[in-house]
């Protein structure tokens, strides 16, 4: 790593913090986990920066800030079993793996799933896969699951995703909350009410389903 990219990677953690990221394990797995080998070449130079980059399918990575706070309410335990809905370019499973996690990324297209887990196997990260598939069809006999992240917006927990979750479990998501989006963390109670509790604005789009057809 050259003297540039280190102050380059220094700065990234530096703002991160002001922004009020304080979880170290996140931060040590957004240090260890190069974003530049998850974006297109083209915004390799901009990856350091806190801004949502453009991915291949007409996608788009989120603002490492974004991600972090999901992760922090997810809070990801080692050997924790971790669902992630809409994988992109394997960034968040990358951290996620970081995290201890054994993460199963779902993704809709196909051409980024594929690129996904060649990425990840590049890197050597174990522990993680991405499959192509439907985030909402994942079949019961693969959860259950610590943690569910879903990277969209739903208007509430689905009952696909509420099966696939462990009764003390959590999943993150997007939804609107007093009429503006937000991302939140979903708690059960034991009795089958769950409770949301905002955790950062956001702009995500929403979460469709079924794979994608044609990419």
């Amino acid at each position: 790593m050259t003297a540039d990219s280190l102050e380059a990677k220094a700065a990234f953690l530096f703002g991160l913090r002001e922004r009020g990221i304080r979880d170290l394990a996140v931060l040590r797995a957004l240090e260890a986990v190069p974003r530049e080998a998850f974006v297109p070449h083209r915004y390799a130079d901009l990856a350091a920066r806190n801004i949502a980059l453009p991915l291949a399918c007409g996608q788009v990575q989120s603002e490492p800030a974004l991600i972090a706070r999901m992760l922090e309410a997810l809070a990801v335990r080692p050997a924790h079993r971790v669902l992630e809905v809409g994988s992109g370019s394997g960034y968040a499973a990358a951290l996620l793996g970081r995290l201890g996690g054994e993460v199963l990324g779902v993704e809709r297209f196909r051409t980024l799933a594929q690129a996904a887990g060649a990425r990840l196997a590049t890197l050597g990260v174990t522990g993680c896969s991405v499959v192509w598939g439907d985030g909402l069809a994942v079949p019961p006999a693969r959860g259950p699951f610590d943690r569910i992240l879903v990277h969209g917006a739903l208007p509430a927990v689905p009952d696909e995703l509420a099966r696939l979750l462990r009764p003390d479990g959590t999943i993150v998501f997007a939804t609107t909350v007093s009429g503006v989006q937000q991302v939140v963390r979903g708690r059960r109670s034991d009795e089958g009410i769950w409770s949301l509790t905002p955790v950062a604005p956001s702009r995500l789009r929403p979460l469709y389903d079924g794979p994608s057809a044609l990419l």
